[in-house]
């Protein structure tokens, strides 16, 4: 009989203790580009945001962070990211979805913000924070060459500004960010913004967008997939160096949806007659606009951004012609950057017009933006010809 209520006693004790655990942590879910994203954390994690920001608060929730049961959460961040092959910006991406439902940015910005430094640095990055009188500024460290956001040094290592966007009429020159100091262990790796992969999405989360130009007497049709993630992605994404930037790919569904077509209708040109297929093709399938007019600044689209888009400047038309000819042909090119424009040059077995030389080769310009004349293979706008340029990015195919 005692033996019998002992064992009804431990089961009383034990299911006590599952409930305790269920009890103890939460569940989040909520979609991510290719699916939906499965969390669990534990109650613990839940901190105070700090009533006053000062260095000593923002320590105060570090350490209390710190000492919660935070790993299993980590753990399941980062089995997503190999699972899923997420680059750098993509993984950072999850980790603001993340901190969106452990503490809404609209409900408290700074706690928002903490949790983004803390998941971030707890998965390997070294991630930094500072202060600008009432604002929190987030910083991690890069070594890359990274234009148009705000950055500090220290000891020769580069950091830069990941939450400058929230603060779009501050002046870190006139404000100073003074650090706060937090050493956390193995928090050590650089945060790199490229991208060589994009999600794939669900199918029937994509849109279809009609194109159409005109080539030697001939409409032709497309109908390309899209997906208005991209957008969201994209929408913080900082000015990369040109060779991060003419590599960003298309994701599968639109990739599928229109270099299989572009191939179909250049199969029976020669080389030269579809690079100018091509070029034609990102010249005039869609609308012109200056970034200044369009979005305010300077903003450099990805080339299934330039699909999407209703107008694109020459940037965005020079990264999706390389993306094109480089898919299509794989042929060596340049970028030729001048102060007020950017076009590109393609190396062919023989050069065609007046070629533009670098490293000894002869390359034939190939602009892939309108302009006044109806410029062909081999041709420079008038007004571009005295006037000087730089090669920022030279592409050599890999052919063994």
């Amino acid at each position: 009989m005692i033996r019998v209520v002992f064992i009804i006693l431990i089961g009383i004790i034990s299911a006590g203790k599952a409930a305790f655990a269920q009890s103890g942590s939460q569940q989040y879910c909520f979609e991510f580009y290719e699916g939906t994203y499965n969390l669990e954390a534990d109650q613990s994690i839940h901190v105070p945001a700090p009533q006053k920001l000062s260095p000593a608060a923002i320590r105060s929730f570090y350490f209390a962070l710190n000492n919660a049961r935070y790993q299993p959460m980590i753990d399941s961040m980062l089995a997503y990211r190999g699972r899923h092959q997420l680059n750098d910006w993509l993984y950072y991406q999850l980790i603001r979805k993340v901190a969106q439902q452990l503490s809404p940015k609209a409900e408290n910005y700074t706690r928002y913000t903490l949790y983004k430094w803390f998941l971030l640095s707890k998965s390997g990055y070294d991630a930094r924070l500072a202060l600008a009188g009432e604002k929190i500024i987030f910083y991690v460290y890069n070594d890359e060459d990274i234009a148009d956001i705000p950055f500090f040094e220290v000891e020769s290592k580069k950091y830069m500004c990941l939450n400058i966007h929230d603060y779009p009429k501050a002046d870190l020159h006139q404000e100073p960010p003074y650090p706060v100091n937090i050493p956390i262990p193995g928090a050590s790796r650089s945060f790199s913004y490229k991208i060589t992969r994009l999600p794939d999405f669900r199918p029937e989360s994509y849109k279809v967008r009609k194109l159409e130009f005109r080539y030697k007497q001939k409409t032709y049709h497309f109908a390309v997939k899209l997906n208005p993630e991209i957008e969201r992605i994209f929408a913080n994404y900082p000015g990369v160096d040109f060779e991060s930037y003419f590599n960003i790919p298309l994701s599968k569904e639109t990739y599928g949806s229109l270099i299989p077509m572009l191939r179909e209708n250049v199969s029976g040109m020669s080389q030269k007659k579809g690079v100018d297929y091509l070029m034609r093709f990102t010249r005039y399938a869609f609308l012109y606009e200056d970034d200044e007019e369009n979005f305010g600044k300077e903003k450099r689209l990805s080339p299934e951004e330039t699909l999407f888009a209703s107008h694109s400047d020459c940037d965005d038309r020079a990264a999706l012609f390389f993306y094109l000819v480089k898919e299509i042909y794989d042929l060596p090119m340049i970028a030729l950057l001048y102060p007020t424009h950017i076009t590109m040059a393609v190396r062919f077995d023989k050069a065609i017009g007046k070629p533009i030389y670098y490293n000894g080769k002869e390359y034939s310009v190939c602009e892939p933006t309108p302009q006044e004349k109806n410029l062909q293979i081999g041709q420079l706008s008038q007004k571009l010809k005295n006037v000087p340029y730089k090669i920022v990015y030279q592409y050599e195919p890999d052919k063994l």
